[in-house]
Order: structure tokens, then C-alpha cells, then sequence
């Protein structure tokens, strides 16, 4: 089949878990003979191969405003406020930057303008839209088109912040409303879908992200440290819950002073974090490293002894699953959608702390059970791969285009 997809991260621009989830499915979707052309606001280079094409918003001449009702909508949940909205417009093109700044609603509004030029220019059987940046785009591109939508949900707004932002919710539902089909990475995110959003179950469908099996690992080799190395790797947000890996490091080293915690990734708590490390005098056993591209992740690993995902609300979370491909043993919240796809791994509740020390511990003093996690969760990787997730993506495809 021939999809016209819409995503706003694919790798190198912001690699961060919604590029990879997009690469490795894209990827797995054209060896098996799909012809995918993706659309993004801003590609640091454009691609084009037999089956895939990668698309920069920011190189395609604007068209006139589309006069639809789906258009109409777009207004309506992102009203114009003023003139502003022209001034990035430069020889016809809008400059999008492809990040998460705060012009991010006006780039989401003007993807959906580029969607319509699209819709009409390129010829393809189903439209897919990867999580609410591009749901407007998508539905602007199914009105026009006639073809149907499918929707990624790999995040929901109840995933990002105690406090929901009422206009991403409904950009959300409204995507939702419109798709012929919603693809949820968990039953976790699909019963979320369901429940607060009130999305018909018989078209909400779980496909389980993967991991890429066949990519090497760059071979770095361990340096040789006195303390063991419990890592914390993703955004530094309230979804990830960084605080109580904080309390838990504190627990582990009121027993074990013989340990040290690293949080890897950068985000809104990220000062707040180094300020409450400080204020539990904790400070000699804590790195923030920042953000870390793909190599440098890949050499975190090496040095670590227990990966923690110690989030609130995660959807999926494939950052563990790269920590097991690493041979890292590893603790996840039971508040996430990979819990369900890893029987083995050690589970807590996110607000546990005393009970999350207590894995850490395990995992760091008894080296059998370390090896059985290990062992037994790269066991269960082996199934989870981005062929499987393209073969349900593609049911999902001939469900729609019949």
C-alpha cells in the first residue's frame, strides 16, 4: 500500500522515543513492501528512496486556505489571534522549526495547510498520523482525499502533566472522533482512549511498539568504577517521575554508599531535580549528564548495573527495552504499557519508593538475580520486534481500505 504518513520527529531531528518509534516502524513497514512517504515540519535533509520518501513541511509552497468544514474545525481549536501567524511565512513557505517551542500550535496549525496541498498532490491509500501534533493534518488530509485516517496514539495528554491542557485534549479527541482507526502502543493507553476520551472500543486497536534487533551495538568498553551505576534515562518531566527515583537513590544509600545515580535526559524538572538532590545532600553520589544522542546513550548503558523507569503514566516506554538489548537488568513502573509485555522484568508501583530501593538492592547485591532478569527479559525481546508491530499495523491498513 501506498501511505502518506505525518509525524513530527523522525531520526536525526529530535530523536527523542516518538522518532524512534517512527523510524523502526517505517522502517519495518517498507521492507515489507509499503511505499511510505512522511511528512515533517522541518527534515534536516530530504530522502528518497524506491520506498520511502521523507517529506519537509517547510519546502512545500503554501496553498490557499482550504474552505472545509474539517478546515473550519482546525480554526475553531486554534483560533487566529492576530497578523502573527504570517511572519514566519517567507517566498511562500512557512519556516517551521520542528520543535516543541512556543510557536508549537501555530506549526502544528500550519502542517495541516501543508496536509491540504499534499492531500490533493500525492496519490496514496491510507493516511496515518502519528500522536496529536499531526492528528490535524491527518484529518484535513482524509476530508480532501476522501482516504481513510489512522491515528497513532503514543501519548495521551493525561500521559504529560497532572494538569491537562484542554486544547491538545480536544485536538486529541477530535483526531480520534475522525480516524477510521486509532492504533494504541498498550492496553494501558487503549483503556485511557476509551474511558476519558469516549472513543468507540471497536475501532481503538494495541499494537505493541518494538525494538530494532538487528542494529549493532557500538562496542565501548566499561570503565572500570568502585561504585555500582543505577541510571535513570528519559525526560525530566512529571510523567517520568523523576522525584521518586530520587527518593528511592536516597533509600538505596542510607544501606549501600557504595552506589552511583545518574539522570540522564533534560526537561522542565531538570533544575528542580538538581535542587532537591542538593537540599538531601546527595550531591556527591548524583550526575545530570543532559540530554544524550544515540552513541552516548549506547555508552551509558555499558557503564550502568540497573536501568529505573520509575514513570507516573507511560504509554509504552521503549527506553527499557534498549537498556535489556544492552544487557542491563532493569526496574519499571507498573504504571506503563511496556509492564505488559514483560513478564519477568521487576515491577513496582511508581510511588513506592521503599519497595523500588528494595529492587535496586537486589538487583545490585544478588548477582543471580540480576542474571535471571537479564536472562529472562531478553528472552521476551526477541518477540518484540518492529516486524510484528508493521504485520498488526498493515492488518490494520486492510481493515480500513477494504
Amino acid at each position: 500500500m501506498k501511505i502518506l504518513m505525518f509525524g513530527w520527529e523522525y531520526p536525526p531531528h529530535i530523536s527523542g522515543g516518538l522518532a524512534t518509534a517512527c523510524h523502526g516502524l517505517v522502517e519495518a513497514l517498507t521492507k515489507d513492501g509499503h511505499r511510505i512517504t512522511f511528512v515533517m515540519p522541518k527534515a534536516q535533509e530530504e530522502q528518497n528512496t524506491d520506498n520511502f520518501h521523507l517529506i519537509s513541511a517547510s519546502n512545500i509552497i503554501l496553498p490557499p486556505f482550504p474552505n472545509t468544514p474539517t478546515f473550519s474545525l482546525v480554526n475553531e481549536v486554534i483560533p487566529f489571534v492576530d497578523q502573527g501567524r504570517f511572519e514566519r511565512v517567507s517566498d511562500g513557505k512557512y519556516n517551521f522549526s520542528g520543535a516543541y517551542g512556543p510557536n508549537l500550535m501555530e506549526e502544528v496549525y500550519w502542517l495541516s495547510i501543508v496536509a491540504s496541498k499534499l492531500a490533493i498532490e500525492l496519490d496514496f491509500d491510507v493516511v496515518h498520523a502519528h500522536d496529536w501534533l499531526t492528528y490535524l493534518a491527518g484529518m484535513v488530509a482524509k476530508e480532501i482525499s476522501g482516504k481513510p485516517l489512522v491515528v497513532h496514539m503514543h501519548a495521551t495528554e493525561f500521559d504529560r502533566s497532572a494538569i491537562i491542557n484542554k486544547q491538545v485534549y480536544e485536538i486529541e479527541r477530535q483526531g480520534m472522533l475522525a480516524a477510521d482507526k486509532v492504533i494504541a502502543v498498550s492496553n494501558l493507553t487503549r483503556n485511557v482512549v476509551i474511558d476519558k476520551y469516549h472513543i468507540d472500543p471497536k475501532k481503538v486497536v494495541t499494537t505493541y511498539n518494538g525494538v530494532l534487533q538487528e542494529k549493532k551495538l557500538e562496542v565501548y568498553e566499561p570503565m572500570k568504577l568502585k561504585e555500582k551505576i543505577v541510571t535513570f534515562l528519559g525526560r525530566i518531566t512529571y510523567q517520568k517521575g523523576p522525584e521518586y527515583f530520587i527518593e528511592a537513590a536516597e533509600k538505596v544509600l542510607t544501606k549501600n554508599n557504595n552506589v552511583r545515580f545518574v539522570m540522564a535526559g533534560s526537561g522542565d524538572l531538570m533544575n528542580k531535580m538538581v535542587q532537591l538532590v542538593a537540599s538531601k545532600r546527595l550531591s556527591s553520589k548524583f550526575n545530570f549528564t543532559g540530554f544524550l544522542t544515540g552513541s552516548q546513550v549506547e555508552h551509558m548503558f555499558v557503564q550502568s548495573d540497573v536501568f529505573v523507569m520509575s514513570s507516573v503514566s507511560e504509554p509504552f516506554g521503549i527506553v527499557p527495552l534498549e537498556a535489556i538489548r544492552a544487557n542491563v537488568p532493569v526496574v519499571i513502573s507498573k504504571q506503563s504499557g511496556v509492564a505488559e509485555v514483560l513478564p519477568h522484568a521487576l515491577k513496582v508501583d511508581y510511588w513506592d519508593t521503599d519497595n523500588l530501593a528494595e529492587a535496586i538492592q537486589g538487583l545490585l547485591n544478588h548477582k543471580t538475580l540480576a542474571k535471571h532478569n537479564r536472562e529472562r527479559n531478553e528472552t521476551t525481546l526477541k518477540e518484540l520486534t518492529w516486524d510484528n508491530a508493521a504485520q498488526k499495523v498493515t492488518d490494520t491498513y486492510a481493515s480500513v481500505a477494504q
